[in-house]
């Protein structure tokens, strides 16, 4: 199945956008995969940055940590974790840059008379300082849904599952936007369709956990605007 197939074939209207961050929104995973290698390297585990987004690509900090500990086979300093995260929020407010189409597809998206809400396993503060970086900052102002804000992150559904609750809308009612394997499963364990931005590659493992990859986010408000939605 084609995107826009996925899209035409809807049986619920489209009533809301859920957009991951970091490589859908913001260019920021070659920033934190150096610190995270950096880091790791320092402790021992020497590592890439390629390295560091084979291993760790949509997960949260905190389910990062007992990956890292089984494979240093101790337990990580006191502090650690926050250290690495202050870092993050640092580098990322001056280093992060736009997805190519990231601001075309949110102003698509909002031309088309659609909510849309970012669900991001970064923090708060590492999300402020990524849209802050690009010029969002004040239109993501109360879209934003963190892995804190809910018991589990993704690939748990909670997040976007909060992020419709939060827009008043049943899950069958969403789109969700990753590029992630666990963002995807995430979506399809919530119940929602799921767009697989996937540039520069076919997509296959995304489309293994159920989503349908796309490959430009210029094109993603044209493929939305395919869906049924109530008229505003």
């Amino acid at each position: 199945m084609s995107p826009l197939e996925l899209m035409r074939s809807r049986r619920t209207d489209l009533r809301l956008v859920i957009f991951d961050c970091d490589g859908v929104l913001v260019d920021s995973e070659p920033v934190s995969n150096r610190i995270v290698a950096e880091a790791l390297s320092t402790l021992g585990w020497e590592m890439t940055a390629a390295e560091a987004e084979r291993r760790f690509l949509g997960l949260t900090l905190t389910d990062m940590v007992p990956l890292i500990e089984d494979r240093l086979g101790r337990r990580l300093p006191p502090g650690w974790k926050q250290a690495l995260t202050e870092r993050l929020v640092a580098a990322l407010a001056h280093e992060a840059v736009p997805v190519a189409g990231a601001y075309e597809a949110l102003q698509g998206v909002s031309t088309l008379g659609l909510p849309w809400r970012v669900a991001s396993n970064s923090s708060h503060e590492e999300m402020q300082a990524k849209f802050g970086c690009i010029g969002l900052a004040a239109a993501v102002a109360g879209r934003l849904h963190s892995h804190r804000d809910v018991r589990r992150g993704k690939p748990a559904p909670d997040l976007f599952l909060a992020a419709a609750a939060a827009e008043g809308v049943g899950a069958e009612e969403c789109v969700v936007i990753e590029d992630s394997v666990p963002g995807a499963r995430a979506a399809a364990t919530a119940g929602m369709d799921c767009l697989g931005y996937a540039p520069g590659s076919d997509g296959a493992a995304l489309r293994a956990v159920g989503a349908v990859p796309f490959h430009s986010m210029f094109e993603l408000a044209a493929l939305l605007a395919a869906a049924p939605r109530r008229a505003t």
